[in-house]
């Protein structure tokens, strides 16, 4: 599957946010239930 600069560009946008909302979470398990669900979230596109 082959991406155009525009969708690259908007799907680093998405992953952006989510990591900064990753980064101001206070609580530690919240925290890292967000980080694991990008990481899978990361995972499945890779391997789609």
């Amino acid at each position: 599957m082959e991406q155009t600069d525009i969708q690259f560009k908007a799907f680093i946008r998405v992953l952006l946010t989510a990591l900064k909302e990753v980064n101001e979470e206070k609580d530690e398990t919240k925290k890292a239930e967000k980080m694991s669900k990008i990481l899978d979230n990361l995972q499945k596109t890779l391997e789609d």
